[in-house]
Formats: C-alpha cells, structure tokens, sequence
C-alpha cells in the first residue's frame, strides 16, 4: 500500500481528497501546515506528497526546498496543489523541485491520474546491470544514482527520468512534446514551459557537464557526447 502525505491547510478539501485516495486503495496522512508536514515526512517518508503553495506559518515553495535538501527525503515525488495557476507560479514550483502541479479547484479524476502517473515514474525500471557513462556522467539506471566527475548528485525522480530519456536516445532531437509523454507518462495538461524549467534545472545540478544538453531552437532537446 502506498502512502500519500497530504500538507494542506484547508480541512475539508484534505479530508475530501484523503477519502478519494483511500477509496483508491492508498494510505494518508494529513497535515495542515509546513512545519508538521516536514516532521510526518520525515518520520514516515511517503511515497509521494500533495503539497498547497499557501500554507500558513511557510509557504509551500519553502517546504519543498527543505525536502529536496534533505537526503531522506529529496526522492520523494512532490505534487504542488494551488489556487494560483499563473505561469510565473508553476515555473516557481518546478524550480523549487516540484514534480507535478495541480491548479484548484480539480477533479478527482484528474488528480488521481496525475498522482498515478507521478508514482509510476518513481518505480524501479528493469535491472539493466549496467552503467550508463556519457562524458563525465555515470547513470546508473537500477539504483537511480547520477554521479559527476565520481562525484553523486541528488536529482529528483523527474530530472532523472529526463536525463535519462535523452541519455538513452544519444544524439537524438526529442521535441518538448514528446518528451513530457516520455517523461511526465501521460498527455500532461500543461505547456512546454515544463519541459524547459527541468532541463534548467538539470543543467544546474550537472555543473559544466550540463552542456551535453543541447537546445535545439524551436523544437526541443538532444543529448551528445563532449
């Protein structure tokens, strides 16, 4: 059974949410603001959290940022649930690490989709037993590890389905398109401005070797050899 953590500080809408996800066979936990909703992440470490962007006492953005900072609990899949569906705010999210963003009021359906699809991308693929090298980048696709120079860095399930979608198609041009089907696991509802807030960040965290990512203008991304 998966566990989900609800940070949210509207009661009835965590409740109404927490009833439709066990109905669905997961397992909640609610909290209704950042500071306890910190604590039941790291004392439970869920499988994947809904986080609201206005919570009371610390913003939602800056909870995501302790979370991703944490090593205990940087992989755990995070879903941004908000009022506030400007474009500045989702790109907000993403770059404080959000993996998913979910604008009020949502459908059930919609949600659950959303967070089955976020789910199925933090799954293990098929053990390869094999080390995927490009330049000074070492994938290691069964642990779900990136190192850099021998060093390891800490990316979010997102970025390393990403880095390793265009890891495993060298050389190769993927539009934004299809890379949010690749990637994100389904027809996201959503612009491209996904895409590209990602590969932002994934260059960021890849240091000097994030040049391997080339922009492709007007069309999307490749990823070649130095």
């Amino acid at each position: 059974m998966q566990t989900v953590l609800i940070i949210e500080d509207e009661k009835d809408l965590a409740e109404l949410v927490s009833f439709n996800l066990e109905k669905e066979g997961y397992r909640t936990i609610a909290a209704p603001d950042g500071i306890s909703g910190l604590d039941e992440a790291q004392r439970q470490v869920p499988d994947l959290i809904l986080l609201d962007l206005m919570l009371p006492g610390m913003m939602g953005t800056e909870v995501c940022k302790i979370l991703k900072k944490s090593e205990k609990t940087a992989k755990i899949p995070v879903i941004m649930l908000t009022a506030r569906g400007e474009e500045i705010d989702r790109v907000v999210g993403f770059e404080v690490g959000a993996d998913d963003y979910v604008v009020k009021p949502f459908s059930t359906r919609e949600l659950l989709l959303r967070i089955k699809a976020v789910l199925r991308r933090s799954l293990p693929d098929e053990p390869s037993g094999k080390t995927m090298s490009i330049g000074p980048i070492a994938i290691d696709p069964d642990r779900h590890t990136v190192a850099v120079a021998g060093e390891e860095i800490v990316l979010t399930t997102t970025e390393f389905k990403l880095l390793l979608n265009l890891a495993e198609r060298l050389g190769r041009v993927q539009s934004r398109d299809l890379l949010l089907k690749n990637v994100w696991g389904y027809n996201y509802v959503g612009d491209t401005r996904t895409v590209d807030t990602h590969i932002t960040r994934l260059r960021t965290k890849l240091g000097p070797a994030g040049d391997l990512i080339r922009t492709v203008r007007g069309f999307g991304y490749k990823m070649e050899e130095p």
